[in-house]
This record gives structure tokens, sequence and C-alpha cells, in this order.
């Protein structure tokens, strides 16, 4: 009888049907979502003549409301233990609700238009996620959510570089940019209806009646805390955008810079999420608060628009591996049937703290100084920084996996 021979694993047997056609709907969907993000502003306020309080309202309410009901998406998918329905939702939602703004005649059609996008954009990310982290094993997770980030980040690259081709190149009129957005959005939403879902386990299927906050382990609050830390000074890229523009960037340049960051952050997310899983989550997401460290005091202090644009592609590192090493990190402190829950209240907490970052920031902006947003975040991110190091079990090698379910650190 012959001897049988061991087939060795293949190198990239995690890559699965799910991850590549989650990887393809991260990327239509914000291609789609990154199409409008420069020309809004300009819609509201040259097209429909609203004012930069209107903006400011328009965008604030938006992003508030993606970043809330993250977390209820993610209770709602764990408590019927479906994922995939409540995604397609997400995202079909989101994909409806763009030309809606295309056809606003007023102000308040574009809120109401761009709540419902964004609402979709949130409902849909947590159950996404889920499914993404359960479609491979847990040595292998990194690299399908840095897989998943690379989607994302590469869609927010392409996205407004079209918009600036179709509106130059092509004279498309502006309207018509969000009609054409829903096609990148339509095929996002296909790529999920494609995904196969794993039917609940008898185990999992136990979270219909028993999901709440008291059920996620002690190492995942510390992880949510160091998170919450670091978040309070990580306010959003428009003031990065407006320093750049302070230097003396034109629109062009810093739409070619943004669109830069963007490719940079596409390029690392995979990489990281590969080191992620070889050397562990906690040392390359140290990494990437120190990233954003360096990048923060040098936005204070830069004098040039090269100095910005070098800073732009640097902070671009921070924001691929945060996006990729973070989500995998939370799923790895839960149990499959809390996932969801899980990462939603993570990516709730991320977006609600950047509002509060961003509110601050505006301040400061405004009152004390445009160097003291950015050594502001410099300060919380070695804050955040030392909570991951002293808080979060798990060495700087180590995944940081969740404890035994009777653990005292389970409990």
């Amino acid at each position: 009888m012959a001897e049988e021979v061991a087939t060795p694993p293949r190198k990239f047997a995690w890559l699965s049907r799910n991850t590549v056609l989650l990887a393809l709907a991260s990327l239509f969907a914000d291609i789609s979502t990154e199409m409008l993000y420069p020309i809004l502003p300009v819609f509201l306020t040259q097209t429909l003549h609203a004012s930069g309080s209107v903006v400011g309202l328009v965008d604030g309410i938006a992003q508030a409301s993606q970043n809330i009901v993250q977390g209820f998406s993610g209770w709602l998918s764990d408590r019927q233990q479906r994922r995939k329905p409540i995604a397609l939702a997400g995202y079909l939602l989101a994909a409806l609700a763009k030309p809606v703004i295309g056809l606003a005649a007023s102000w308040p059609t574009v809120l109401g238009a761009r709540f419902f996008d964004r609402i979709g954009a949130g409902f849909r990310s947590a159950p996404r996620d889920a499914l993404l982290a359960s479609s491979v094993s847990e040595a292998h997770r990194g690299k399908a959510f840095g897989l998943e980030g690379f989607g994302d980040n590469l869609g927010a690259f392409v996205g407004p570089l079209l918009a600036v081709l179709l509106m130059s190149a092509l004279a498309v009129e502006i309207r018509w940019i969000f009609y054409i957005a829903f096609v990148p959005g339509l095929l996002a939403f296909l790529m999920v209806l494609l995904v196969r879902e794993r039917p609940a386990t008898a185990v999992a299927a136990k979270a219909r009646i028993d999901v709440g906050l008291k059920q996620f382990p002690k190492a995942y609050w510390a992880y949510l805390l160091a998170t919450a830390l670091f978040g309070i000074g990580n306010s959003s890229n428009a003031f990065l955008i407006l320093r750049t523009q302070e230097i003396g960037a034109s629109l062009v340049t810093t739409t070619l810079i943004y669109a830069g960051f963007n490719l940079v952050a596409a390029l690392i997310s995979y990489p990281a999420g590969f080191l992620s899983d070889r050397f562990g989550r906690k040392g390359v997401l140290l990494l990437s608060f120190g990233v954003f460290l360096v990048a923060y005091v040098g936005f204070a202090l830069a004098g040039s628009i090269q100095l910005i644009a070098l800073l732009f592609v640097f902070y671009g590192l921070y924001q691929g591996m945060f996006r990729a090493v973070g989500k995998a990190f939370a799923s790895d402190f839960v149990p499959e049937q809390l996932r969801a829950s899980g990462i939603g209240w993570y990516s709730a907490t991320v977006g609600l703290l950047e509002l509060v970052a961003s509110i601050v920031a505006g301040l400061l902006w405004d009152h004390v100084g445009h160097a003291a947003v950015f050594l502001y975040g410099a300060v919380f991110a070695v804050v955040g920084a030392g909570a991951l190091l002293v808080l979060v079990p798990g060495g700087i090698g180590g995944r940081g996996t969740r404890p035994p379910p009777n653990s005292p650190e389970a409990r």
C-alpha cells in the first residue's frame, strides 16, 4: 500500500470566495461614497446656495448617524444570528440615497438623503465585518481585514479622481455625479448578494435571547477604553485638508494629495494585516499610534506644501494599519455569536470619539491656533498608546485573543 504524502497548505488558502467578494464590495461602496466627498460642499453652497453652517450641519448629522447605528446593527445581527440580510439592506439603502441627493432642489432634501446614505453605511458595517471574520480562521483574520481595508482605501483613492475626471475632462454636470455614484453602489450590493453565509450553530443561536453588554469580556472593554483614549485626539481629516490649503496648495493639488494618502492607506492595509497575524495585533496597532503621533507633530510644524504632501503619505500608513488591524483585534476578544456586536460597538466608539475630537479641534482651530489641533491629537496618541500597552492583555507579539470563557479575565 503506497504511503500517503501530506499535501502542504496553500499559501493563500485563507483567500476564500467571501473574502474576495467582501473586499470588492468595500471597493465599490467607497468609490460610490468618495466620488461625492469633494463635490458635496460645492453642490450645497454653489448649486443650492446653502451657507457654510448648513454644510457643517449636513456632514455632522450624517457622520453621527452612521456611528451610532453601527452598534445597533451589530447587536441586531447577533440577536438574529443573520449577517447577510442586514448587510444587504445597508448597502442597498446607501446606494439608493445617492441619486436622491442629485435630485434635490433645496438643502433639507440633501440632509435627508445624506442621513439615509450614512444610516445605510453604518447599518452594513458590523454585519459585513462579522461575515468577514467568520470566513477565515483566527490565524488569518488580519490578512482578511487587510484585504478588505485595501479595497476600502483603494475606493477612497479612485472615487475623488473619478469625480474630477468626469467633471473636468468630460464636462459632466455636477448633479449627474450623484446619479452615476449609484452604479458602483449597486455593484457593492451585488457583491454581498453573492456571499455565502454559514448557518448559525446551536451555540451561536443562543445569542438570540442572550445578547447584551454584560456578555463582553473585560479584555474587550479594556481595548475599547484604550481606543477611546486615543480617539479623543483623532479628529476629522478635514483639518488636515484645511491645513494643506492654509499652506497654499490649490484645490487640485489638495485633491491629488488626499488621493495619494488613500492610495498609501490601501497599499499598506494587507501587509499590516499579514504582520498582525504573524507578529501580533498589539504591536502593529502600537506602531500605527506611533506613526499618527509623528504625523500630527509634523502637521503642527510644517511650513511647505512638499512637507505637507510627505506627511499625508506618512499619515496614510497610519490609516491603513489602524483600519485593518483595529477591527481584527476587536473581533479577537469576543466569541463568534457576539462578533458583530463587538465590532459594531468598536466602530461606534471610534466614530463617536472622532466626532468629539472634531468639535474640540474646531474650537482649538478658531480660538487657540491651527497647530494646537495637531499637538492636542499628538498628546492623546501618547495616552492611547500607553493605555493599549498597559491595560490590554497580550504581549506586543501576541494577537491578544480572548481568554477562556470561565477564566477571571473573561468575566
